[in-house]
């Protein structure tokens, strides 16, 4: 989900590589999940995201659809993202003392906040929201290491082939009024990405780009 506002408005003015240092180190978030409820559904989940809830609590995605994240439109596409629960709307992993139940596999917007992405010729670099975090006297820290994901730099290519396949599908949608079309389109980007297994002994990002090439092909032959 791009938002449509300046980086002046939303950010330090700065844009950051791995190795930057940037103030978002919130020791630990101890007595702090503010960022952990009341979001909506704005937390969308990509493909590594659903395949490491799915690998690492050992269920289908059949059984995570049915109380831990839901489904709903993003600009004409659908998109899974994690389910709010209660009148406070905490994150349906939040635990009772307010700590992450999934964080060694959290998805990646969590793993970012504070942090954002600005994507630009077929790129991105970081930025640090300084309107978000509620904590306090926060830290410097290596991006690399709050965003603490292996394999980085495949993690990033992932991203912004992800990022960029999306934008061309949403561009695409706009010029349709096709409805059976967008409807068996956005099963097949559903159940390809998504709902059909990842084999957890085969790199994820090589099954992704295997997935990527055919869903290019679907939709240049479709749309």
């Amino acid at each position: 989900m791009e938002r449509n506002v300046s980086l002046n408005e939303i950010s330090d003015g700065k844009l950051y590589d791995l190795n930057d240092l940037v103030k978002a180190d919130c020791n630990e978030c101890k007595g702090c999940f503010a960022c952990c409820q009341g979001m909506g559904n704005s937390i969308m989940l990509d493909p590594l995201d659903i395949y490491r809830l799915l690998i690492n609590l050992n269920i289908t995605f059949a059984e995570l659809i049915a109380d831990k994240i839901e489904l709903n439109i993003v600009d004409g596409i659908i998109m899974p993202n994690l389910k709010m629960n209660g009148l406070s709307e905490r994150c349906s992993f939040l635990n009772e003392e307010g700590r992450c139940g999934i964080h060694a596999f959290r998805p990646g917007i969590c793993r970012l906040f504070p942090l954002g992405r600005y994507y630009e010729n077929h790129a991105f670099k970081y930025f640090l929201q300084v309107h978000e975090c509620k904590k306090q006297n926060k830290t410097k820290i290596k991006v690399r290491k709050w965003i603490d994901t292996p394999d980085l730099k495949k993690n990033e290519q992932f991203v912004i082939d992800w990022h960029y396949f999306l934008q061309e599908l949403q561009n695409l949608v706009k010029g349709t009024q096709d409805e059976k079309l967008m409807k068996d389109m956005n099963m097949y980007i559903l159940k390809n990405f998504y709902i059909t297994p990842y084999d957890a002994k085969i790199d994820f990002y090589l099954q992704f780009n295997e997935r990527l090439g055919s869903a290019k092909e679907y939709v240049a032959e479709n749309l």
